[in-house]
């Protein structure tokens, strides 16, 4: 297996982290964003999407969405267990990780993306000749801020994020807050919660992925 990754980007850093939970060893291989290198034609062999990651099995098999990615792992290597040990803890594992990438991920990828002088022209990812749009950096602050209200509140009830073990929705949290904290917004210092939380998973060896 191969991993197409890109260091800078917290969609690959998800992969990543999971990677690295699962104690393996996976071949990567970096490709700039920044310098537009995911929609050159090499890449676009691999991924016709142009987005990152991609997980390359065999020549046959590219898995290219983080979940997907997680699934296919978690089947493959089963211990230790990110997705859930029954289909209540499953379900949940997964409502959790997709409210972070929907709601947080993209509220702070909309405020950076939209501002952002090397992307002045890829407005989209995956895309280039989509002008920016700077009224949705102010969009993606309030998006981004309300995320962070939610979390707050969630991880006042739970010790992480999908229940009171680490799981993939943790991986995926931690991501948008490191991702937070890289482009200039992150959550306030009123999220006790989210501190507590962050201080605790940010301890793990897989969070310096």
């Amino acid at each position: 297996m191969e991993l197409y990754d890109c260091q800078m980007a917290p969609n690959p850093r998800r992969a990543r982290i999971f990677i690295a939970e699962k104690h393996l060893d996976i071949k990567t291989n970096e490709i700039s964003i920044i310098e537009g290198e995911n929609l050159k034609e090499d890449y676009l062999k691999i991924n016709p999407w142009g987005l990152l990651p991609s997980l390359v099995v065999d020549e046959n098999t590219v898995i290219s969405e983080v979940p997907s990615i997680f699934l296919y792992l978690e089947s493959m290597h089963p211990e230790p267990n990110l997705l859930g040990n029954d289909l209540l803890e499953t379900v949940n594992i997964q409502s959790w990780e997709r409210f972070s990438e929907m709601n947080g991920m993209q509220a702070v990828g909309e405020f950076f993306r939209n501002q952002a002088e090397p992307l002045a022209n890829r407005g989209m990812p995956g895309f280039s000749g989509v002008a920016q749009v700077p009224e949705l950096v102010g969009r993606g602050k309030k998006r981004a801020e309300w995320y962070y209200s939610q979390l707050n509140d969630r991880l006042g009830k739970s010790a992480y994020v999908a229940g009171k073990r680490y799981t993939a929705a943790d991986i995926t949290a931690l991501c948008v807050v490191d991702f937070g904290k890289a482009v200039g917004l992150p959550f306030e210092a009123g999220c006790t919660n989210i501190s507590r939380w962050y201080d605790e998973v940010s301890k793990r060896p897989s969070s310096k992925m």
